[in-house]
Order: structure tokens, then sequence, then C-alpha cells
């Protein structure tokens, strides 16, 4: 349960002596989380924009989002390896359900990146063995763990706190959310893949063109419905249990996560359109052209990720610093109020 704000006596003023929101008001940001994010309760969006603009400045969000992407990177191809090891050995036909699963990440991930990353999987699909799985999985589980730590320590930095959790728990959390996240994504690719093959059927076996072709609409908009909103529960798991907050609400959609993943949507579209026509990596590079073309797309990710944070950090700020600012204006005229009264009887007093 979310505590109420609670503005101490002369808070704004320690406030705007260095900062516009200083620590008084970050700490009620962390302590008493919004009901609802979209109810801005007087504050503009002019100044949320301008705050989040100016926070991403002085949080480096740029430069952790950098870091962010090394470390997408660095856990990719150890859970590529885990992952393929076990399905390798369990079932071969499972593998390759697997790898038609992971084609459909080519509607966001780049040519080239796609490609260097499913002739990976299939290499080791291919030689699997189960000293791969016992060394893949424990790199891949400490690669997610470090991956996500560098995710907490992105959403720490937009709400202005510091990490307080024991080691265990941060590392362990960051554990279980991110094979939560592994299995969110699959989910994800998997309803793209029934939802084509009932598209197939559908317009396979109704004798009708126009409703088949009906049919098949309503199928694909029910489909993207879905993981659109998959894609939402993604970006809320990790905006909930990535800040060391000390009162948490969950949000189901925030206009962080709206933002966050239309930019990532068309980013990741603009980034494919440019090395569509542009595409001077691979002959500039060779095959480091791709692992740059990933990391730029990871880089991007990271980038969405904060960006969406720093929009819900900043429009809880905002608020919590109006309604302060309210109640110590309350408090400054009814302590002016007072004082006049006082001077009005005084003043009575004195003619008698």
């Amino acid at each position: 349960m979310a505590d109420e704000i609670h503005c101490v006596p002369g808070m704004m003023a320690a406030s705007n002596a260095s900062d516009p929101l200083g620590p008084t008001v970050w700490e009620q940001v962390a302590r008493s989380p919004l009901h609802n994010l979209w109810d801005f309760e007087g504050a503009s969006v002019k100044l949320v924009w301008t705050r989040t603009f100016h926070a991403m400045i002085s949080d480096n969000v740029l430069s952790r989002a950098a870091e962010m992407g090394y470390y997408f990177l660095f856990a990719l191809f150890p859970t590529l390896i885990c992952a393929s090891s076990i399905l390798g050995i369990v079932a071969q036909q499972a593998s390759h359900i697997y790898d038609s699963l992971l084609r459909y990440l080519a509607l966001v991930v780049p040519g080239a990146a796609y490609n260097m990353v499913m002739q990976t999987f299939n290499q080791t699909a291919a030689a699997s063995s189960g000293g791969k799985i016992t060394l893949g999985l424990v790199v891949a589980l400490w690669s997610a763990s470090v991956g996500f730590a560098s995710i907490q320590d992105g959403m720490n930095t937009a709400y202005k706190v510091k990490e307080t959790r024991p080691y265990w728990k941060s590392r362990g959390s960051a554990i279980l959310v991110t094979l939560l996240l592994a299995v969110m994504v699959t989910v994800n690719l998997a309803i793209l893949l029934c939802g084509d093959f009932i598209a197939r059927y559908v317009y396979a076996s109704v004798w009708h063109h126009t409703l088949a072709s009906g049919t098949v609409l309503v199928v694909h908009v029910i489909q993207w419905v879905i993981v659109v909103a998959l894609l939402l529960l993604q970006f809320s798991t990790i905006y909930y249990f990535a800040p060391d907050l000390k009162a948490k609400r969950w949000h189901w959609v925030t206009p962080g996560a709206v933002i966050a993943i239309v930019g990532w949507v068309i980013s990741s579209l603009g980034l494919r359109v440019y090395l569509h026509y542009f595409n001077s990596f691979t002959v500039t590079y060779g095959s480091l052209g791709a692992v740059i073309v990933l990391l730029t797309w990871f880089y991007i990710t990271g980038l969405m990720l904060l960006l969406g944070a720093e929009i819900n950090s900043e429009i809880q700020a905002a608020v919590v610093e109006r309604k302060c600012g309210e109640e110590e204006a309350r408090r400054i005229a009814g302590g002016a109020g007072d004082g006049a009264a006082v001077a009005a009887g005084v003043q009575t007093t004195n003619g008698a």
C-alpha cells in the first residue's frame, strides 16, 4: 500500500536551494508512488517533458544506455548456448520449433545482426552436449544477473535512489526477473507463430474468399493486440522490480512504457530502413559489422527503457513538488494571516 505524500515545513526551500527537484522531493517519490501515472494532478505536460530532458542529461542516460547495451550483448550468446544445448538434447524437433520462433525476431532486429544470431544458434544447437548445458546454464544465469543489474542501476539513477538491497537479493531478483522476461518473450514469439499458422489454416479451409480474408484480418488483429499487451507487461515488470524504491505500486500501463515501446519500435524499424539503404557496416568491417549493428540495436533498446523510466519518475516528482509547493504556500499564507491578526489585536489593545 502506497504512503501518502508528507511534506515537511521548509521542504521546498531546502530543495530549491541547489536543485529544483532536491533529495527531499525524491525521497517522497521513493516512498509515495502515485495511484495513476496518467493523472498529472495539475502538472503540465510541457513541464514534465522539460524535466525529463534535463534529467536525461544530468543522469547521463546516453552513457548508461551504452553500458546496458554491452551487458545485453554479453548475456545473449551464453543464453543461446544454454537454450540450444538443452533443446538439442531433449529433441531435435524442439530445436527446430525454437528456431521458427526466433525467426520472428527479424521483425525488429536488423537483418545482419539477426543472421549472426541465428547462425550462432544453429551452430550451437547442432553441437549440443551435457557439458555445454552445465557450463552454459551457469554462465547464462550469471550473465543475466549482470545484465539486469545494469538495468537496476539505470532505474535507480532515474529515481535518484541508491541500491540498498543485499547483494544476494538484488542478484537473485535479477535472475528470476530475467527468466520471467525470457518466458514472456518466448510466449510473444509463440503467439506470432500460432497466429500466422491459424491465419494460413483459415485461409486454406474457408472456401469464401471475402469471408476467409476477413477472418484472417481478425486473427492478425487479435494476434498483435496480445503481442502489444505482453510487451507492455514486460516493460511494466522491469519498471516495477528494477528500481530500489521504498514503496512500490504496480501499473499495468504507464506513460513511460507506452512512449518507450513506441520509440523502440520506430527506432528499430528506422535502423532497419537505414541499414537497408546504407548498409556500409558489412563492407567496411566485414563480419564485425553484424556485431556493431546488434550492439547498436541493444543500445537503442536500453535507451528507450531508460527514457520510459525517466518519464515515469519525473511525472511523480512533478506531482510531489506541486503538492508540497501548494502546501508550503498555504502554510506561509496561514502564518502571515495569524501574524496580521495578532498585530491587529495589539493595535486594538493599545488604542483602548
